[in-house]
């Protein structure tokens, strides 16, 4: 494994002491997808204020508009945060009137989460929202670009998926540079 670390991270020293941990975070994809999606989620957090509601309480109406009634571990994984921090998302929805709780019939430890009247007189214009930030960041991009994009992301995921086939042997500062 220390093999690993030093052949990913080359150490740098400055003045007075520091040590700073040198990476070239242009060429990295990670860097490049965490900045796009951040990107895409302060654009659509900026929208969906004018509604009055934040990104994470729109992935949650978004799921459960899918109608396949799942529970809050389900949904939590779905969303990719931790259970805590979902339960402190929904407990605000709830508050604002976005989402109504009630026990499973079958498994009272469970809870079924449904939106509000509220919740469905607006999810048009929310819609609306990311229509307009989807316009936005796709704003010059032809249809073929934005099929091979799909394409990468579909093929990058299943990559990620999958039993990894690389040795670490074979991990060199070339192939981070992809």
């Amino acid at each position: 494994m220390m093999v690993l670390v030093s052949v990913l991270i080359k150490i740098g020293q400055l003045r007075k002491g520091w040590v700073v941990l040198e990476y070239d975070f242009e060429e990295c994809i990670g860097s490049w997808v965490c900045a796009t999606s951040h990107a895409l989620r302060r654009a659509l957090d900026s929208e969906l204020a004018k509604e009055g509601i934040t990104f994470r309480q729109w992935a949650v109406l978004a799921w459960l508009s899918r109608g396949n009634g799942v529970s809050q571990v389900e949904l939590a994984e779905q969303l990719c945060i931790e259970a805590p921090t979902l339960a402190g998302i929904l407990s605000r929805m709830e508050r604002d009137g976005w989402l109504e709780r009630t026990h499973c019939t079958i498994d009272r430890r469970k809870k079924r989460m449904r939106p509000t009247k509220k919740a469905n007189e607006v999810w048009d214009r929310m819609l609306e929202c990311c229509l307009k930030v989807k316009l936005q960041a796709t704003d010059g991009l032809n249809h073929d670009e934005l099929s091979t994009f799909k394409s990468v992301c579909a093929r990058i995921q299943a990559n990620l998926m999958a039993p990894s086939s690389v040795a670490e042997e074979e991990i060199s500062m070339s192939a981070l540079a992809r």
